[in-house]
């Protein structure tokens, strides 16, 4: 396995890894523009056939107010069924994270994760040290679950 930045090129296998995994689903052109902007912050997993096999997309806060720190955000992370329990989601997370530290000198790292993804919480909160923030209520209306009415943990790390 093979983590690296993502590159322009990578963006439809990224987007069937969502499509074919999550229910939040984005445009090419959301993709795009986090590879535009903060391209040192997405990476992907490929095999050895430079397949991918999942991926990290990430951003820079923008909303933050011009004095609060600086801090990153997961927007999606996603590994295919046939290759989790590898270890993939922590590397790709680590990497992004120590980027988004390094680069931005961010203060912290803020994702959103469905309080049923269990295998989710544990890596955020068992391996890679994230605490529970916030609960965002009907968060799946937000992500387009249709008919789901389900919360979301905000979870962050130092």
């Amino acid at each position: 396995m093979n983590i690296r930045p993502i590159r322009v090129d990578d963006l439809p296998g990224m987007q069937a890894c969502n499509l074919q995994n999550l229910p939040e689903n984005y445009t090419m052109r959301y993709y795009l523009y986090h590879a535009m902007t903060w391209p040192s912050l997405s990476y992907v997993a490929e095999d050895h056939k430079g397949r991918i096999v999942g991926y990290i997309l990430a951003k820079m806060d923008e909303d933050a107010a011009e004095d609060a720190e600086p801090h990153g955000h997961v927007t999606s992370i996603s590994i295919l069924r046939s290759y989790r329990r590898l270890g993939l989601a922590k590397k790709l997370m680590v990497q992004s994270q120590e980027a988004m530290a390094t680069i931005y000198r961010a203060s912290y790292v803020s994702l959103h994760v469905r309080k049923s993804n269990r295998a989710a919480l544990g890596l955020y909160r068992d391996t890679l040290g994230f605490t529970v923030e916030d609960i965002e209520k009907k968060y799946c209306k937000l992500c387009g679950r249709r008919g789901r009415i389900c919360d979301a943990s905000v979870l962050k790390t130092l």
